[in-house]
Protein backbone atom coordinates (compact mmCIF):
# COMPACT_ATOMS: atom_id res chain seq x y z
CA UNK A 1 0.00 0.00 0.00
CA UNK A 2 3.01 2.70 0.89
CA UNK A 3 4.48 1.60 -2.48
CA UNK A 4 0.97 2.47 -4.61
CA UNK A 5 0.94 6.07 -2.50
CA UNK A 6 4.32 6.66 -3.40
CA UNK A 7 3.35 5.89 -6.95
CA UNK A 8 -0.09 7.89 -7.06
CA UNK A 9 2.00 10.58 -5.53
CA UNK A 10 4.71 10.49 -8.06
CA UNK A 11 2.25 10.12 -10.95
CA UNK A 12 0.53 13.75 -9.72
CA UNK A 13 3.89 15.77 -9.72
CA UNK A 14 4.51 14.40 -13.16
CA UNK A 15 1.11 14.87 -14.42
CA UNK A 16 1.16 18.80 -12.98
CA UNK A 17 4.86 19.30 -14.42
CA UNK A 18 3.42 18.80 -17.61
CA UNK A 19 0.28 20.31 -17.28
CA UNK A 20 2.43 23.18 -16.12
CA UNK A 21 4.72 23.17 -18.73
CA UNK A 22 2.25 22.39 -21.71
CA UNK A 23 0.83 25.63 -20.98
CA UNK A 24 -0.70 25.63 -17.33
CA UNK A 25 1.58 28.60 -16.89
CA UNK A 26 -0.39 30.65 -18.99
CA UNK A 27 -3.69 29.58 -18.02
CA UNK A 28 -2.59 30.03 -14.17
CA UNK A 29 -0.82 33.43 -15.06
CA UNK A 30 -4.13 34.63 -17.07
CA UNK A 31 -6.16 33.84 -13.41
CA UNK A 32 -3.95 36.17 -11.47
CA UNK A 33 -4.10 38.49 -14.41
CA UNK A 34 -7.47 38.19 -16.11
CA UNK A 35 -9.12 40.42 -18.84
CA UNK A 36 -12.60 41.70 -16.84
CA UNK A 37 -14.36 44.42 -18.04
CA UNK A 38 -13.56 43.81 -21.86
CA UNK A 39 -15.59 46.02 -23.24
CA UNK A 40 -15.48 48.76 -20.95
CA UNK A 41 -12.19 48.77 -20.64
CA UNK A 42 -11.26 48.74 -25.10
CA UNK A 43 -13.46 51.45 -25.16
CA UNK A 44 -12.57 53.82 -23.09
CA UNK A 45 -9.30 53.21 -23.65
CA UNK A 46 -9.51 53.82 -27.44
CA UNK A 47 -11.73 57.03 -26.60
CA UNK A 48 -8.75 58.61 -24.39
CA UNK A 49 -5.97 56.79 -27.03
CA UNK A 50 -4.48 54.73 -23.91
CA UNK A 51 -2.79 51.02 -24.31
CA UNK A 52 -6.07 48.59 -22.91
CA UNK A 53 -3.03 46.36 -21.25
CA UNK A 54 -1.85 49.72 -19.58
CA UNK A 55 -5.47 50.47 -18.20
CA UNK A 56 -5.30 47.03 -17.02
CA UNK A 57 -2.33 47.44 -15.18
CA UNK A 58 -3.56 50.36 -13.23
CA UNK A 59 -6.89 48.47 -12.07
CA UNK A 60 -4.65 46.13 -11.17
CA UNK A 61 -2.47 47.80 -9.17
CA UNK A 62 -5.21 50.10 -7.74
CA UNK A 63 -7.78 48.04 -7.02
CA UNK A 64 -7.34 44.32 -8.29
CA UNK A 65 -10.43 44.86 -10.22
CA UNK A 66 -12.79 45.21 -7.06
CA UNK A 67 -15.50 47.79 -8.61
CA UNK A 68 -16.37 48.53 -4.55
CA UNK A 69 -12.87 49.02 -3.54
CA UNK A 70 -11.81 51.93 -1.22
CA UNK A 71 -8.98 53.33 0.38
CA UNK A 72 -10.35 56.24 2.30
CA UNK A 73 -9.71 58.65 -0.25
CA UNK A 74 -9.98 56.83 -3.78
CA UNK A 75 -13.00 54.95 -4.79
CA UNK A 76 -13.83 52.21 -7.32
CA UNK A 77 -11.43 50.35 -10.22
CA UNK A 78 -9.32 53.06 -10.51
CA UNK A 79 -9.72 54.66 -7.07
CA UNK A 80 -9.91 58.02 -7.99
CA UNK A 81 -10.58 60.80 -4.61
CA UNK A 82 -14.02 62.66 -5.40
CA UNK A 83 -11.95 65.65 -6.34
CA UNK A 84 -10.58 63.72 -9.22
CA UNK A 85 -13.86 62.47 -10.51
CA UNK A 86 -15.55 65.70 -9.99
CA UNK A 87 -12.82 67.78 -12.17
CA UNK A 88 -13.18 65.12 -14.65
CA UNK A 89 -17.03 65.07 -14.59
CA UNK A 90 -16.54 69.05 -15.37
CA UNK A 91 -14.43 68.28 -17.91
CA UNK A 92 -15.91 65.35 -19.83
CA UNK A 93 -20.03 65.73 -19.16
CA UNK A 94 -19.61 61.79 -17.25
CA UNK A 95 -22.12 61.72 -14.72
CA UNK A 96 -19.85 62.24 -11.02
CA UNK A 97 -22.61 60.78 -9.30
CA UNK A 98 -22.01 57.55 -11.48
CA UNK A 99 -18.65 57.84 -10.15
CA UNK A 100 -18.02 54.34 -8.73
CA UNK A 101 -20.24 52.35 -11.29
CA UNK A 102 -17.40 50.00 -13.23
CA UNK A 103 -17.90 51.93 -17.05
CA UNK A 104 -18.05 55.60 -16.12
CA UNK A 105 -14.99 54.96 -13.19
CA UNK A 106 -12.50 53.51 -16.37
CA UNK A 107 -13.84 56.26 -18.63
CA UNK A 108 -13.06 58.43 -15.41
CA UNK A 109 -10.07 56.97 -15.19
CA UNK A 110 -8.62 56.97 -18.53
CA UNK A 111 -9.58 60.18 -19.20
CA UNK A 112 -7.26 61.19 -16.09
CA UNK A 113 -4.36 58.64 -17.35
CA UNK A 114 -4.61 60.28 -20.71
CA UNK A 115 -4.20 64.06 -19.66
CA UNK A 116 -1.42 62.94 -17.49
CA UNK A 117 0.62 61.58 -19.65
CA UNK A 118 -0.35 64.34 -22.23
CA UNK A 119 0.52 66.43 -19.46
CA UNK A 120 3.90 65.19 -18.39
CA UNK A 121 5.18 63.90 -21.74
CA UNK A 122 5.86 60.63 -20.30
CA UNK A 123 3.91 57.27 -19.26
CA UNK A 124 5.78 56.92 -15.83
CA UNK A 125 5.77 60.20 -14.92
CA UNK A 126 2.14 60.43 -15.24
CA UNK A 127 1.99 56.90 -13.39
CA UNK A 128 4.08 58.86 -10.46
CA UNK A 129 1.53 61.68 -11.00
CA UNK A 130 -1.76 59.28 -10.98
CA UNK A 131 -0.58 57.72 -7.52
CA UNK A 132 1.10 61.21 -5.94
CA UNK A 133 -0.95 63.65 -7.80
CA UNK A 134 0.12 66.36 -10.76
CA UNK A 135 0.78 69.04 -8.00
CA UNK A 136 3.63 67.34 -6.05
CA UNK A 137 5.06 65.81 -9.28
CA UNK A 138 5.41 69.32 -10.52
CA UNK A 139 7.37 69.91 -7.55
CA UNK A 140 9.88 67.23 -7.59
CA UNK A 141 10.34 67.93 -11.96
CA UNK A 142 11.57 71.32 -10.62
CA UNK A 143 14.20 70.23 -8.23
CA UNK A 144 17.36 68.90 -9.78
CA UNK A 145 17.08 66.24 -6.87
CA UNK A 146 15.10 64.06 -8.96
CA UNK A 147 14.74 65.70 -12.51
CA UNK A 148 17.57 66.71 -14.51
CA UNK A 149 15.59 68.41 -16.92
CA UNK A 150 12.78 69.23 -15.60
CA UNK A 151 10.98 66.78 -18.09
CA UNK A 152 11.09 63.47 -16.38
CA UNK A 153 11.64 62.07 -13.25
CA UNK A 154 15.22 60.28 -12.26
CA UNK A 155 14.32 59.93 -8.88
CA UNK A 156 10.81 59.16 -7.24
CA UNK A 157 11.54 60.52 -3.34
CA UNK A 158 8.06 59.15 -2.22
CA UNK A 159 8.54 55.28 -1.97
CA UNK A 160 4.99 54.46 -1.83
CA UNK A 161 5.05 56.09 -5.30
CA UNK A 162 7.97 54.38 -6.79
CA UNK A 163 6.90 50.87 -5.67
CA UNK A 164 3.53 51.80 -7.32
CA UNK A 165 5.29 52.72 -10.89
CA UNK A 166 7.09 49.90 -10.71
CA UNK A 167 4.04 47.67 -9.72
CA UNK A 168 2.26 49.79 -12.74
CA UNK A 169 4.58 48.79 -15.46
CA UNK A 170 5.49 44.61 -14.32
CA UNK A 171 1.83 44.35 -14.86
CA UNK A 172 2.04 46.26 -18.20
CA UNK A 173 4.39 43.58 -19.26
CA UNK A 174 2.50 40.64 -17.59
CA UNK A 175 -0.66 41.51 -19.47
CA UNK A 176 1.52 42.33 -23.01
CA UNK A 177 3.26 39.17 -22.87
CA UNK A 178 0.06 37.02 -21.85
CA UNK A 179 -2.38 38.96 -23.98
CA UNK A 180 -0.50 40.57 -26.87
CA UNK A 181 -0.48 37.80 -29.37
CA UNK A 182 -3.66 36.23 -29.00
Amino acid sequence: MKGLRKLIALMLVIGAVYWLFSGGIKELAQYFFPLYYSEEITEAAAEYGLDEYLVRAVIKAESGYEENASSGVAYGLMQLTDETAEWVSEKTGLDFAKRLEPEVNIKMGCYYLSYLIERFGSQNTALAAYNAGPATVGRWLSEKAYSKDGESLDKIPYAETEKYVRKVEDFYRIYIRLYEST
